[in-house]
């Protein structure tokens, strides 16, 4: 007598349809603005100071209006931008810079020597920084991996303080997976250890928005590190929690010849004081 498997072959349909729909549904959100794929994620050593900002923040364009005081112009670089035209940035009034030196434990700026020794060349006074990767390796590892590999200060009148970037995860989670004590503590991690190495106390860069999201908005690096603060309006906006002022405002990340431009709080011997400590 035949055996019937309707049953059987209706349960293997309903499966099938219910595995193409799913398909669907991942294929469609895959598909949705800012929805996340491997293609999405930058290379490991890429990532660069204010690369989270437009995505997160948003820019508002036009110039800078309402500073108070004299704000000398200057420009932060990284690998991304190759050899840098710095006479062509000097003579449009540029007289200071920032180059990223390393990132995590696992990365050097491959154009290092032409942006650091070219922005001093042309007369600039000039500094490094260091892009954070609190989900690597320690604060205290990557701050003495920055300082072995072009953090250093030295009191020359030409060398800035070490910037710790602390920013936006281009590889992952935006707080890199810490709660905001724990990031707290490994800022903190960071700049005790570049400061037992230098005798300095590192720039903090970052934007308010994530200061508030990663680190709760904490106050307490306001008295020692001065602020370098990612806003790009018109206007610099609210600061992170203990800062009265910021040191640095970068302003836009498309500005002429180098796209990251920035306003030091001050005239041009204000820049050379914090050079000098």
């Amino acid at each position: 007598m035949p055996v019937h498997r309707s049953g059987s072959g209706t349960t293997r349909r309903s499966h099938l349809a219910a595995a193409g729909t799913l398909l669907a549904a991942l294929t469609l959100l895959l598909a949705l603005p800012g929805a996340a794929t491997a293609a999405d994620i930058p290379q490991r050593g890429t990532a660069r100071m204010g690369q989270g900002v437009i995505a997160h923040d948003g820019q508002r364009g036009g110039s800078p209006t309402g500073t108070e005081a004299v704000q000398t112009e200057g420009v932060d670089v990284s690998g991304h931008q190759g050899d840098v035209a710095w006479q062509t940035l000097w003579n449009s009034g540029v007289k200071w810079a920032y180059v990223k030196a390393t990132e995590g434990t696992y990365y050097k700026n491959t154009s290092f020597t032409q942006q650091y020794n070219g922005s001093y060349n042309v007369g600039m006074i000039r500094g490094t920084y260091h892009f954070a990767t609190p989900d690597t390796t320690s604060g205290a590892a990557q701050a003495n991996y920055f300082v072995d590999n072009g953090g250093g200060w030295s009191r020359d009148g030409r060398t800035l303080p070490g910037v710790l970037d602390i920013e936006w995860n281009p590889y992952g989670a935006q707080c890199y997976g810490k709660t905001q004590a724990a990031m707290v503590s490994w800022i903190r991690d960071f700049a005790n250890t570049y400061k037992a190495r230098t005798g300095r106390d590192p720039v903090i860069y970052t934007a308010t928005s994530w200061w508030k999201d990663c680190t709760g908005n904490n106050a307490s690096f306001g008295a020692t590190n001065p602020l370098w603060v990612a806003r790009y309006n018109t206007t610099v906006g609210e600061l992170p929690a203990g800062w009265g002022y910021y040191t640095i405002w970068q302003y836009t990340s498309s500005g002429p010849t180098v796209g990251d431009h920035n306003h030091f709080n001050g005239a041009l011997d204000r820049v050379q004081a914090l050079a000098n400590g």
